[in-house]
């Protein structure tokens, strides 16, 4: 079963949980429209979280809140039991190491693929020798060595992804956030991502959220997950767990989704 060939294991539950973020009794709303409400989960040190729920439910927004792009109008957010409400996005991103792969872009589209990670790696690592080094492995991770001379524009939808998730490595974060990352993919794309999103769990230790709307290569590749719907959290827990909760089915799965 693919499932099996993604993720060999799950983390179901954590001997001594280390909670790497937190969001307690989080609202928010834009005018009128009320985009979270009340809604609380935890994502423990090197645990990987999905968020799943239909269009427009504030998946994008929790990823916003973390990074600190905006603010909650009420309750906390937690990062390394650090209260972060109040921490510009700078801080939280170098202090807390946090690395983001939007949906769309993350790269500089006239610059080639090596520009582009010599152009990050300027910012973020002084030493040239180190830069060099970090900027090599990543290329030969991602294999990306063929395309090193080609501009961004012209990279393929995946390779676009694999550059702007190892631009997201320079920093080495603790966290990572990846915004849709199986969007508009192939099925062999989307493979080789799901083994690069678990190899970084269990290679690197990262802490992992990642949403997306194609719901069963998201359950293949998490520790467990949450289902948002009506700015509320209706459901958690591991994949098979969710698959099997009368609320998700409800909500969002609908009767007859299987996993594999």
């Amino acid at each position: 079963k693919l499932m099996e060939i993604i993720k060999k294991f799950r983390i179901k539950s954590f001997k001594n949980p280390k909670p790497i973020i937190k969001l307690e009794k989080i609202s928010l709303s834009f005018g009128k429209l009320k985009i979270l409400d009340n809604i609380s989960f935890t994502v423990n040190e090197g645990q990987i979280l999905g968020l799943l729920g239909p269009n427009g439910v504030g998946k994008s927004t929790i990823f916003n809140l973390i990074t600190g792009l905006i603010k909650p109008d009420n309750g906390s957010i937690s990062i390394n039991s650090t209260k972060v409400n109040n921490y510009p996005i700078y801080l939280r991103t170098t202090k807390f190491k946090i690395g983001y792969v939007p949906q769309h872009g993350g790269f500089f589209q006239d610059l080639t693929l090596l520009e582009n990670l010599t152009a990050i790696g300027e910012i973020l690592i002084s030493d040239n020798k180190i830069r060099n080094q970090k900027i090599d492995s990543l290329i030969n991770k991602f294999d990306l060595n063929a395309l090193t001379d080609l501009k961004a524009a012209y990279l393929s939808g995946g390779q676009k992804k694999r550059l702007v998730i190892a631009l997201s490595l320079l920093g080495d974060p603790k966290i990572l956030l990846l915004d849709e990352p199986f969007a508009a993919l192939d099925v062999l794309t989307i493979k080789m991502l799901q083994r690069i999103i678990v190899n970084l769990q269990n290679e690197h230790n990262i802490s992992i959220i990642l949403c997306d709307h194609q719901a069963r290569d998201l359950l293949n590749c998490v520790d467990s997950a949450i289902v948002l719907s009506n700015a509320k959290v209706i459901a958690e827990g591991s994949p098979s767990q969710l698959v099997n909760n009368v609320k998700a089915k409800n909500a969002y799965f609908g009767e007859f989704f299987k996993i594999s």
